[in-house]
């Protein structure tokens, strides 16, 4: 068997990529990751993120929420984890004019950095929810089927509840994207049995095995799980 036909067969052994070839550089991972440029706002919300805790997002991530958005024409939005108003923002930048953003954030200091984020931008308050609570307990009050895009940033530790909830609230068409699912290259590693790798494996495991969703893992940022729901 020659090397080609060996990176690609299909006996590789699990967590063996089915292409090693093809898999990125360094260096040309880190020219994608920076691909799209940065605005003054969200270079600012990812400053932020350090003093309040809080995981930021790369700038890949960010550029594709924002492309995730505009190619779903999305007017009804919600985020699970508000953060300093990362996600907010790139998700606004690819937004309908009309959009609305429904955030919900345990903790009141975020949402307060994420509206002086959006407010720097003139974006009209009215655009945006900002709901101070447990997920779990204000995820089930919105309504069944009446959202664009579902974005999953909040506890790790509660990622499969989420993908439930993110389902109910999703139109047929709709996305569900969730942030870190590579956890900090701790879920592609078997021997890791932190209870947040295990919680962001079962959250995987709940999407690939719906039958209602077709599901991709870009390996962007620190990983981004997308699904279309049928």
């Amino acid at each position: 068997m020659s090397p080609s036909s060996a990176a690609t067969s299909p006996t590789a052994g699990p967590g063996v990529p089915t292409s090693p070839a093809a898999a990125p550089k360094p260096v040309s991972w880190a020219f994608a990751e920076d691909f799209a440029a940065e605005g003054d706002a969200a270079a600012q919300a990812r400053v932020e993120t350090g003093p309040l805790g809080v995981e930021p997002l790369s700038r890949g991530t960010v550029s594709t929420l924002t492309f995730l958005a505009q190619a779903v024409q999305a007017r009804a939005v919600v985020e699970i984890g508000t953060g300093t108003g990362q996600s907010g923002l790139a998700l606004f930048a690819g937004m309908q004019r009309d959009g609305i953003l429904t955030s919900v954030d345990l903790e009141a200091d975020h949402q307060r950095q994420a509206r002086k984020a959006f407010s720097s931008l003139g974006i009209a308050s009215q655009r945006f929810r900002l709901i101070a609570g447990d997920a779990l307990t204000v995820l089930p009050k919105l309504s069944d089927g009446a959202y664009d895009l579902v974005l999953v940033a909040g506890d790790t530790l509660e990622y499969a509840d989420y993908v439930a909830q993110g389902l109910r609230l999703l139109r047929h068409g709709g996305l569900l994207v969730m942030t870190h699912v590579l956890w900090h290259d701790t879920v592609a590693d078997p021997a890791n049995d932190d209870d947040e790798t295990l919680s962001v494996r079962s959250a995987l495991e709940a999407v690939t095995e719906n039958e209602d969703l077709v599901a991709s893992l870009l390996p962007v940022g620190d990983g981004l799980l997308v699904a279309v729901k049928r």
